[in-house]
């Protein structure tokens, strides 16, 4: 048992280090991923713009194309006017040429408000553009700060990875699991001593009984209060010794 508790506090113990040295990057990930996750959002915005610009200029393209076409038509209907030889072929154009000037008309009108939504496009994107090289800019700086600080500590963290690794292989498995999910509810601290009767992590007393038991160290006792798993101080200064901290 005595084994047992003291992986565990050895476990704690490095993972302690390993949470000051993410401390020291403070708020720089988070930081990254909000810019990172903005820019991704500002982009889509211009992409979607982009391509429905795109395809206005293209059916304002094709429009042109239908007008030109139908002018043709509509040329060819009038000449054919003085060569009719009764009202029914008269009646008949007139109606092609009425029906080719409303569709010219409807082309003509449709590329207007299509023009104008490819100049609105384009002012919404301008106005975008220098918000998404802003945050790019920024991106940068804060990705550039962030790299330094782990280049500063990325021999030390390997070194606590790899020590990590060594003691987490002697934890029994229900008990690092129970370390684990301690850990993640908690922030951080999930194996603690008795200091001063009390429990180290949350500062409620501990019995004067369950005391003596945990000094006794033959079971794993966890705090009534918050839940962490409770050490004796001699497990704790052997099992710093052992990692040489």
């Amino acid at each position: 048992m005595v084994e047992r508790l003291m992986v565990l506090y050895e476990l704690q113990l490095i993972d302690d280090q390993l949470d000051e040295l993410e401390d020291l990057r403070g708020d720089l990930p988070a930081i990254v991923n909000e810019l990172t996750a903005q820019i991704n959002t500002i982009k889509e915005q211009i992409d979607t713009k982009e391509a429905e610009k795109k395809r206005s200029l293209q059916k304002r393209k094709q429009n042109d194309e239908d007008v030109e076409r139908l002018k043709a038509n509509l040329k060819k209907f009038k000449s054919q006017l003085y060569q009719v030889r009764n009202n029914k072929e008269y009646d008949a154009l007139t109606k092609e040429i009425d029906h080719t000037e409303a569709q010219i008309e409807k082309l003509e009108t449709e590329s207007i408000a299509l023009e104008d939504l490819v100049q609105k496009l384009k002012a919404e994107i301008a106005e975008i553009e220098p918000q998404l090289n802003a945050l790019t800019k920024e991106l940068k700086e804060k990705e550039a700060e962030l790299k330094q600080i782990i280049k500063a500590n990325e021999r030390e963290e390997l070194k606590l990875k790899e020590k990590r690794e060594k003691v987490a292989a002697k934890v029994r498995k229900q008990d690092y699991a129970s370390y684990m999910r301690i850990r993640k509810a908690l922030g951080g601290k999930a194996v603690v001593t008795v200091v001063r009767s009390a429990c180290s992590g949350c500062h409620n007393v501990i019995p004067p009984q369950r005391q003596l038991e945990i000094k006794q160290n033959k079971r794993i006792f966890s705090c009534e209060s918050c839940g962490r798993i409770l050490v004796s101080a001699e497990i704790a200064e052997e099992a710093k010794k052992r990692i040489q901290l």
